[in-house]
């Protein structure tokens, strides 16, 4: 049973079958969020995610950065991503349409960032993720 489903722009609707959401920031004991911090922790997360998918895709919806006015660190400027990050499995019918609907399903895990811990739910999401080209992006599996 899905946590959610969202409908995506093109019209696609994908079931939330697993979300895993987190402070960006609830790990950093020391320093400032700047770019550097902020690659290392993309890059976390898509190895991670890829690593729990076992060889599934995973698509990253690149974040918003702001640089607000604040001092510059030895790190350079302050760089600060939205304050949720999402790592989220979704499944939808099959892409080739050769396949028993029955027997095959399309996946993909995507990873985004949103201002709240809110979840995503039917046309009620972050604009980047229901802009996600899932025809593109996702992939099919045998159930």
């Amino acid at each position: 049973m899905a946590l959610s489903r969202v409908v995506l722009a093109s019209g696609r609707p994908v079931d939330l079958t697993e979300l895993r959401l987190s402070s960006t920031y609830g790990e950093v004991l020391e320093g400032y969020p700047c770019k550097p911090l902020n690659d290392l922790t993309i890059a976390g997360l898509l190895r991670s995610a890829e690593h729990t998918r076992h060889g599934g895709p995973v698509h990253l919806i690149p974040p918003k950065r702001e640089y607000p006015d604040q001092y510059a660190g030895g790190f350079g400027p302050v760089e600060v991503l939205p304050a949720v990050t999402c790592v989220g499995s979704f499944r939808s019918e099959a892409l080739d349409p050769d396949h028993d609907r029955a027997l095959y399903r399309s996946r993909l895990t995507v990873v985004w960032f949103q201002p709240t811990s809110r979840i995503p739910s039917g046309r009620d999401a972050e604009s980047a993720l229901l802009d996600v080209d899932w025809e593109r992006l996702a992939t099919d599996e045998e159930l």
